[in-house]
């Protein structure tokens, strides 16, 4: 494992999203640097994962999404790891944990040949997330906490520079979410890419974030977790989501 270099960097500039005659992100702009884990918070409905989608490429924007390098200055192409909120296993489909990964990085179909090379490489990133013990497993019989730690795990492989996770422990139990976030620390601490995160549990993002970007279909603020957190604009987000849920 390697050190973060702190030489690269994601741009985000004046990015929006319409969709019909509803404006869902207005005039975006974020400076998210490797080695850092950056949380996305906002009320329901503020194009959180709207903006999960622009930066992938599945949602039609305006605005430039960029990805530098300082030691030249040079525009590389932009290699992203993907988490989603959930995913959609049936009951009973006969496919493990390495089938599903082995697919995505062999050209060659898994029921052809079983590479021990691959096997070990798969081995060796599930470890990462304490899931080694998962390889063999039917994908469909895994726990929520589980195989969010295969995605994970499938997500890093090709090294990405960026990170990107889409509320990945909904419906995750303490101890899964502990897990999460001190693995999601180590992780960018030790490897070269940025982390931008979506998540509804403040009270872990005041305890892992580097950034938080406070978002209500434009950037309300972003900064360290004091400067959001002590902010007007998540005094009066955070109030008023409270009240609706009081009601």
């Amino acid at each position: 494992m390697i050190k973060p270099c702190g030489l690269h960097c994601i741009k985000v500039n004046h990015l929006g999203v319409t969709l019909g005659h509803q404006v869902i992100l207005e005039d975006v702009n974020l400076h998210i640097h490797c080695g850092s884990l950056n949380v996305v918070i906002g009320p329901n409905g503020a194009g959180k994962s709207t903006l999960i989608r622009a930066i992938l490429g599945e949602t039609e924007h305006t605005g430039k999404i960029e990805f530098k390098d300082r030691e030249n200055g040079r525009i590389q192409k932009l290699k992203i790891g993907y988490v989603p909120q959930s995913l959609n296993v049936e009951k009973q489909t006969p496919v493990s944990v390495y089938d599903m990964i082995a697919a995505y990085q062999s050209n060659c179909p898994v029921f052809l040949r079983k590479s021990k090379k691959l096997r070990e490489r798969i081995l060796e990133h599930l470890k990462i997330f304490e899931a080694d013990y998962l390889l063999d497993q039917q994908v469909c019989n895994l726990s929520g906490g589980e195989l969010q730690r295969v995605l994970l795990s499938m997500a890093i492989m090709d090294s990405p520079n960026l990170l990107l996770l889409d509320e990945p422990v909904s419906g995750i139990d303490k101890n899964g979410m502990d897990l999460f976030y001190k693995t999601i620390y180590q992780l960018k601490e030790h490897y070269d890419l940025a982390v931008i995160l979506i998540s509804h549990d403040l009270d872990y993002v005041k305890r892992y974030a580097d950034k938080v970007i406070l978002l209500n279909k434009r950037v309300l603020k972003q900064g360290s977790v004091k400067e959001v957190f002590r902010s007007d604009a998540f005094s009066e987000i955070f109030r008023q989501e409270k009240e609706e849920e009081d009601k």
